[in-house]
């Protein structure tokens, strides 16, 4: 029983020897690199492997190994099928090629199943969000540009932080649009986080294109305080209560309201009006208007200042796309039975948020409808994705066909005309 456990292991460790010989060095690394990659693919060890440019000890090596010539040339092929009989019959390793690699380089692993089991988990990071989006088509273009650009992979370098990043992004998305609220108090009550939508923050960096894309905005966007700034807007989300602003001009006010004596005093004036979002949150009581009328660009403000002063009729400013403060006034003008009519950009950026200040508080088109589009020249180029015009569904169609943008500066004359006191009125 000695003698013979004594033989085995001679035996064992002369097979190893002889291993280590034939595959263990140098000169025949890439041929066992070559099988232990095929075994993790999931490939047979069978056919010819051939390495491009050998070495003259490297052919030396493979003639050792076979036990004959390995050919002429700088290529050098070795067919595996051999070696694996080689190793077999000689009684180097009973199982053959495969259990050559396991003892000279460990355990194979098992790629194709790491491949599918590491799609399995990103696939279920995604799953909440997915499930979002599933209710939420506006979205299913911005979802497929998440994963076109690989930003997600960027942001989180494993699935599971992946899964805890998108989450959180869509329990912040199931609040948006969430308007009149601040962002560190919808960062607070959905990621228990208050800093979690700071700029900076993977987080943020993936909520902020998901707030352009509920905007009809670039999903990748602008860089910028400013840019950031108003795309939360668009959501309805604010920053802070003072970075948050509207431009007026002539909105009757009151004498016993801090925002009310603002508002008549530059009325009277005949100057602009800057309000924040903190004083318009601290006047609680409705503002009293009869019909108001809504620009989108601060220079229609400027000149219906500089030209009627005191004369001028209520005038509201967007600033492109309303921030919270634009929404809070309308919401007051509204609640004291005010009536709008809107002006703006004859771009689908424009029309985007013209539907959406129609939405909200409804508005008469101001020179803002197909027959006014039409009578403005312009040879601009209308670029962007088509979008409905409620209040004037001809609008839409017609820019469609024509397709050219026409910038409200092109027709300031139009509007001073219609503000003044005894100008024209319709529209």
């Amino acid at each position: 029983m000695s003698g013979s456990s004594t033989n085995g292991s001679v035996a064992g460790s002369g097979a190893s020897e002889r291993l280590g010989r034939l595959l263990g060095g140098d000169e025949t690394a890439w041929l066992v690199d070559r099988a232990r990659r095929r075994l993790e693919q999931g490939k047979p060890l069978t056919g010819t492997v051939t390495l491009t440019t050998a070495t003259p000890a490297q052919r030396r090596a493979a003639e050792v190994l076979l036990g004959r010539r390995a050919g002429a040339g700088s290529s050098l092929s070795v067919s595996l099928d051999e070696v694996d009989r080689i190793l077999r019959v000689g009684g180097i390793a009973a199982d053959g090629l495969r259990e050559a690699v396991i003892r000279l380089r460990g355990p194979i692993r098992d790629l194709t199943g790491e491949k599918a089991a590491q799609a399995a988990d990103w696939k279920q990071a995604f799953a909440k969000l997915d499930a979002l989006i599933s209710e939420r088509p506006e979205l299913s273009g911005w979802r497929s540009w998440l994963e076109s650009t690989g930003l997600v992979r960027r942001l989180a370098t494993t699935a599971g932080e992946a899964r805890t990043l998108l989450d959180r992004l869509s329990t912040v998305l199931e609040r948006l649009p969430s308007p009149g609220t601040r962002l560190g108090r919808l960062a607070a009550e959905t990621c228990a986080d208050a800093h979690a939508l700071d700029e900076g923050r993977p987080l943020a960096t993936l909520a902020l294109s998901a707030a352009r894309a509920l905007s009809g905005l670039p999903y990748a966007g602008e860089g910028g305080a400013d840019a950031r700034r108003s795309t939360w807007a668009a959501v309805g989300v604010h920053l802070d209560d003072l970075s948050s602003f509207v431009l007026c001009l002539g909105l009757p006010g009151d004498d016993h309201s801090p925002t009310g004596r603002m508002l008549s005093a530059a009325r009277a004036a005949g100057e602009p009006c800057v309000l924040t979002l903190r004083q318009l949150l601290r006047h609680e009581a409705p503002l009293r208007a009869n019909l108001v009328r809504i620009c989108e660009n601060p220079v229609v403000v400027a000149a219906a200042a500089d030209e009627l002063g005191a004369s001028c009729p209520p005038l509201v400013c967007g600033g492109g796309r309303p921030s919270a403060a634009v929404w809070r006034l309308l919401d007051l003008l509204a609640a004291g039975g005010a009536t709008f009519a809107y002006h703006g950009d004859f771009d689908w950026g424009g029309i985007a948020i013209a539907a959406a200040v129609h939405e909200r508080v409804g508005f008469l088109p101001w020179r803002f409808d197909a027959a006014s589009y039409r009578a403005v020249p312009s040879s601009a180029p209308l670029a962007g994705q088509m979008r409905p015009t409620p209040w004037d569904p001809e609008l839409s169609v017609v820019m469609e066909r024509r397709g050219v943008r026409v910038e409200e500066e092109l027709v300031l004359a139009e509007l001073m005309a219609d503000l003044a006191p005894k100008g024209r009125r319709g529209h």
